[in-house]
């Protein structure tokens, strides 16, 4: 078989997975208008189904429709290790396509939330709503790192929020395809799910220069540094030209997200430096971008800022 015809049979397989997204998040960050409107975009939408349940789930009968289900701390068996091992499972499977959403927001906003509304909070059902949420904070920590999609919901109406899952899930416009950029580090392994990756050691290491090694890849004197390697320019314009080239006939395939991986030693100077600059750069030329910088995550993560309820 001629590598053509191996890709089209790839990619033909792909479409006909069933799309399983996962739906999480702190309590009050919007898990249930995200649900709503992902059946309202033809998804079928079970929430607070138990772990445990899911294979069995998709084991049943064939599905017609992609699946949305909202996984919380209020679910039956919930567990952050359950949780991972469910996003495992489904994908390691063929026959699935899954994707883990989740709903982020701040400590001080969650507590305005509640407020409001009068609830208590799950997981402080007789003590102040703030206690749970600071639980909660502590219970996702280790799914917020494995999220495919992160929204923010601090600032956002729920028409907001429905409108941004909506461009992730259900685009409407001619585009329908959702780009995102990692940046990792080699040392803690290729991301999974990546669908097309670049080493970017070769580019000159900020690490080696004490000024800058404190810094990550966003600071403008690290990105400099960065991009005064010879080589820098042309393999950027390559890059850029591949992702034009490549981006419009994957739409033409069908796919609905397509993520893009630069890996370096540490994940925190020269990766960071060309996902940010790939993702202005394809933003300015009309595609819809998110970014994810997975090694600054992870030590935001062990260092959370709970006076505002935003990892730091």
């Amino acid at each position: 078989m001629n590598s053509n015809t191996s890709s089209s049979t790839d990619a033909a397989a792909h479409q006909n997975n069933l799309r399983v997204v996962l739906v999480t998040g702190p309590s009050g960050a919007g898990r249930s208008t995200a649900i709503n409107a992902l059946e309202d975009a033809g998804y079928e939408a079970i929430d607070n189904l138990p772990l445990s349940l899911v294979p069995r789930l998709l084991e049943g009968a064939a599905h017609s429709v992609p699946l949305a289900l909202g996984i919380d701390a209020r679910n039956r068996d919930f567990s952050a290790s359950g949780l991972i091992e469910l996003i495992e499972t489904l994908a390691s499977r063929d026959d699935v396509s899954c994707e883990v959403l989740y709903l982020d927001c701040s400590k001080n906003t969650l507590i305005r939330r509640f407020s409001e509304t009068r609830r208590r909070h799950p997981l402080a059902p007789a003590e102040e709503p703030g206690i749970g949420i600071e639980r909660e904070f502590d219970l996702l920590k280790p799914i917020l790192v494995r999220a495919d999609v992160l929204i923010d919901t601090t600032e956002f109406s729920p028409h907001d929020l429905r409108a941004e899952v909506e461009q992730w899930f259900a685009p409407k416009s001619g585009q329908k395809l959702a780009v995102s950029i990692h940046s990792f580090s080699y040392k803690r392994g290729v991301p999974r799910g990546i669908d097309m990756i670049f080493d970017v050691r070769f580019l000159r290491n900020p690490y080696w220069d004490e000024s800058l090694r404190s810094m990550d890849g966003r600071d403008e004197r690290v990105a400099s540094y960065v991009e005064e390697d010879e080589r820098f320019d042309a393999f950027f314009v390559k890059i850029r030209e591949l992702c034009e080239m490549l981006l419009p006939a994957y739409i033409e395939e069908g796919k609905t997200h397509f993520s893009i991986g630069f890996g370096c030693t540490g994940g925190q100077h020269r990766s960071v430096t060309v996902t940010e600059k790939l993702a202005n750069a394809l933003a300015e030329g009309g595609w819809q971008v998110s970014i994810r910088h997975r090694e600054m995550e992870r030590r935001a993560v062990a260092s959370p800022d709970l006076s505002t309820g935003k990892l730091a």
